[in-house]
């Protein structure tokens, strides 16, 4: 009876840990891998999966969890996600770490969307694994090519709004002043020096700040920073405030990053996303609520750029 009582703690404490880990070591993963109530996420495209992944991981590539073309960073439909997480097998029991392929920081935005997008549904007991694979291999752990199944789950999702802003609520908050906007995006995009191809204005949130998604990373390494220093990326951007935040970026995918170092990493509280982002707010056309809009001119030229990057590359 004492043995049982031990295991059923262990497995508590156990279940805790990894509900607080937002982040998880490739040792630390690799430690966990016999236990069955793991799902490892590989959000890569299918091909890279085939060719090698983590043992016992589960191909959900990055394009199942994002909108359509024309607004990738748009929620997508409820019964699409539902179809997408039962077929992983996924549950609140589960503990569901996801992995990209750790190329870069712009690659761990994609991660960082991935459990922003579980967190929504519901589901609590999440990791992203730092480095992706790329730090699985430099660690020299293995990988393996064998097809995994897993059997279909019956989770009914349950919305989380409270980690959604959407177009007209952001509106409303920016006019009260009620929340701080946070731009995630690189700086040329934040001073309208250009524009996603998808968006219709250069320029950014009126009253918005520049918080770059690559200030959570060192000299461009595709590993997120120690919760020390993230701490001090913080209080540099002025982000220790209880203040509630909105972050965006052009489709929801750097501003995912900037989501998951506060809300996440720091434990801030009132961290929501704005998920469709400028290239959703820009639709209409209208700059009268868009701060950096750069002259007719100058958006002119933009325009020719972004053409000939389609046309030549």
């Amino acid at each position: 009876m004492k043995h049982l009582l031990l295991l059923a703690l262990a497995s508590l404490i156990s279940f805790s840990a990894n509900a607080n880990q937002p982040l998880i070591s490739p040792n630390e993963l690799e430690i966990k891998l016999q236990n069955p109530n793991l799902r490892v996420l590989d959000i890569r495209d299918p091909k890279s999966y085939a060719e090698n992944h983590i043992p016992g991981s589960l191909s959900a590539p990055y394009g199942k969890w994002r909108g359509p073309k024309e607004n990738p960073g748009e929620f997508p439909p409820l019964p699409k996600l539902t179809e997408l997480v039962q077929s992983l097998g996924l549950g609140p029991q589960n503990h569901i770490v996801v992995t990209s392929s750790g190329a870069d920081e712009t690659d761990f935005g994609a991660a960082a969307r991935v459990y922003w997008t579980l967190k929504v549904l519901g589901l609590e007991n999440l990791s992203i694994l730092n480095g992706g694979i790329k730090s699985w291999v430099e660690a020299k752990l293995p990988l393996n090519n064998q097809s995994v199944s897993v059997a279909r789950s019956t989770y009914e999702p349950k919305i989380n709004a409270s980690l959604i802003t959407t177009k007209d609520q952001l509106l409303k908050k920016s006019a009260d002043g009620s929340a701080r906007l946070i731009d995630a995006r690189p700086s040329a995009f934040y001073s309208g020096d250009t524009r996603h191809q998808a968006a219709k204005v250069p320029g950014t949130l009126k009253g918005a700040s520049n918080v770059e998604h690559s200030k959570w990373f060192n000299e461009k390494s595709p590993t997120f920073i120690s919760s020390a220093e993230a701490q001090k990326v913080a209080s540099e951007a002025n982000l220790n405030s209880n203040e509630e935040v909105v972050s965006f970026c052009n489709t929801g995918h750097w501003a995912a990053t900037n989501w998951f170092a506060m809300s996440e990493v720091l434990g801030k509280k009132n961290v929501s996303m704005y998920a469709g982002s400028m290239v959703d707010f820009t639709k209409d056309g209208d700059t009268s609520k868009i701060d950096n809009v750069p002259s007719r001119g100058k958006q002119l030229w933009i325009d020719l750029k972004l053409w000939a990057d389609r046309t030549f590359n």
